[in-house]
């Protein structure tokens, strides 16, 4: 069974491995395999809108719809949005069938993951806060310093904030739980690593990319990647590659993880900065597969069943891009072979909205770019004449 937010890559890829596939979601994308056994929260509807994801989303719900499947299924796999600690309650019966982490507290809680490692790696300072009072006290007392506020716990870039005057007066801490962390210019890059609970295999690093590298200043709302990390996006890869694989197979070791894993990191000229460890599959998870020429479902069930796979040869580059409507959009068809996790036909997608996935590979750098670039503007050029 695989559950998430979008499940469409992972159950692809079981359906190659001959595995009788469950799926629960909260979108299922035009493009989502035909299978038997699916149901997902948003149903997509002509001249209806879709919503705003983070207003409508919740873990709880997609277990909810998941009843009848969490029961019959044999194993599961979590995707992004879903974590085995959402297994609470009537559902913790389940926990003991999910292949991945289960014991990640000190992961998920960005707080805890901090204190765990501060005296090990290079990683920004950070601080737990309460309210905004705390916020203004330390961002006074470190007035030398710039600071992010973002979630304890969450993923995608969402709610993350860089602390300013303007910033300030518009934080809300009591919505959630926080903490800041110092503020690191530099390049986003990250990595993939399998572990078995003992040992760790690093197979690939990227590039990480967000809206901060295509001109909107200080978002870090997750837009994709390009991998594998060369000295054609980086100067000092070779370097930076051999320090990633060092510390990630070192921290997927430590936490003692299973499966695939990935590790994000910011590299500059003091360093490299771990950021944050994500105990599941990654973004990266379609890339991986083109251009290691692997079934990446089938490297994460065999490494939480204790056996790393061998790491392929690379073959070639692969870019993801997320593209997010600009406007209020009505999806019509699109003429383009490279776009994935399409909305229905009709069916509205709200202004800032995820409204499809690029995903295309080349054996030459230039010429992918090239291509995503040429998409991504065909795209938004039908946009806007619509």
């Amino acid at each position: 069974m695989i559950i998430g937010i979008n499940t469409r890559s992972l159950v692809n890829s079981a359906l190659k491995l001959d595995y009788n596939v469950f799926s629960t979601s909260y979108f299922q994308t035009a493009d989502f395999p035909n299978i038997e056994n699916s149901r997902c929260i948003l149903n997509e509807c002509e001249d209806q809108s879709c919503g705003v994801f983070e207003e409508l989303y919740s873990p709880e719900s997609i277990l909810d719809a998941s009843r009848e499947y969490l029961e019959v299924a044999d194993k599961i796999v979590l995707q992004s949005g879903v974590c085995s600690t959402d297994f609470k309650g009537e559902f913790k019966q389940y926990r003991k069938k999910i292949l991945g982490n289960l014991n990640i507290g000190n992961i998920e809680d960005k707080f805890k993951f901090y204190n765990k490692i501060k005296n090990k790696y290079l990683t920004p300072e950070t601080f737990y806060v309460n309210d905004i009072d705390e916020v203004i006290e330390i961002n006074k007392n470190n007035e030398s310093k710039q600071y992010i506020l973002k979630p304890l716990s969450g993923s995608g870039g969402y709610n993350i904030n860089l602390l300013n005057n303007d910033s300030l007066n518009q934080i809300n801490t009591e919505e959630s739980r926080w903490i800041m962390q110092e503020y690191i210019s530099g390049t986003n890059v990250s990595s993939s690593t399998l572990g078995n609970g003992t040992e760790s295999r690093h197979l690939i690093n990227s590039r990480l990319l967000t809206a901060n590298d295509f001109g909107q200043k200080d978002n870090f709302l997750y837009i994709g990647n390009i991998l594998p990390l060369t000295k054609e996006m980086l100067p000092n890869a070779e370097e930076l590659n051999d320090e990633m694989k060092d510390i990630s197979e070192r921290l997927i070791k430590e936490f003692k993880l299973i499966g695939s894993n990935g590790i994000d990191f910011i590299a500059n000229e003091n360093g490299l900065y771990v950021i944050e460890l994500n105990p599941r599959i990654q973004g990266t998870y379609e890339c991986c597969e083109k251009v290691l020429n692997t079934n990446m479902l089938y490297a994460h069930i065999q490494a939480c069943e204790g056996n790393l796979i061998d790491v392929p040869q690379i073959n070639g580059y692969s870019y993801k891009k997320i593209i997010y409507a600009n406007e209020t959009n009505k999806f019509k068809p699109l003429p383009f072979e490279n776009i994935y996790d399409l909305p229905h036909d009709g069916s509205i997608t709200e202004k800032g909205e995820p409204l499809l996935t690029i995903i295309e590979k080349n054996r030459n750098l230039e010429k992918l770019i090239e291509d995503v670039t040429s998409t991504t503007l065909k795209i938004e050029h039908l946009e806007e004449t619509d």
